[in-house]
């Protein structure tokens, strides 16, 4: 369907309300695949990350939330964090691995409540378990970034390696 289609009432100067919406939901659209062709922040949510506050996951639904270090649930829709790997939480593979999985799960959830964030695309939308990979940044710094350099995660490489000895 164009846009030649439309119809305008010319004695009120005025775009019937169908197909306003569709004018409206076309450009959101185009928007969005603007952004994400240029590597810049995706929307996936239509309330800003900075409103927000995230708990840690626990039963019942998932809204805004941390479930590990690389991963948590904003405004229903599961995410990734695509350029760390953290340790295992669910279940660990060792103690170590679970008493680092548990304090990168706590920073995880304090670096999403301490500000605005970004989210930009990776180089998939999302990956094998319907997770949404993305990039989180705040003032132009990878969170993750955060997590490599206090010794709770490290740089995902393309695959997941052992935290126990």
């Amino acid at each position: 369907m164009g846009f030649n289609h439309i119809k305008v009432d010319r004695e009120r100067g005025r775009v019937s309300a169908p197909e306003l919406r569709l004018v409206v939901l076309a450009g959101a659209m185009l928007g969005l695949a603007y952004a994400g062709l240029g590597g810049t922040a995706v929307a996936t949510s239509p309330q800003p990350a900075a409103s927000r506050s995230f708990a840690l996951c626990g039963f019942g639904a998932r809204i805004d939330c941390v479930v590990d270090g690389d991963t948590f649930w904003l405004g229903g829709e599961k995410i990734r964090i695509a350029d760390i790997d953290t340790p295992e939480t669910h279940p660990p593979r060792c103690a170590e691995e679970a008493a680092l999985g548990a304090r990168a799960t706590r920073r995880l959830q304090a670096l999403l409540n301490a500000g605005p964030f970004a989210m930009q695309a990776a180089d998939r939308d999302q990956d094998r378990y319907g997770r949404k990979l993305r990039i989180v940044v705040r003032d132009g710094r990878s969170l993750g970034d955060t997590l490599v350099a206090e010794g709770l995660a490290r740089q995902y490489k393309g695959r997941r390696l052992a935290w126990c000895a």
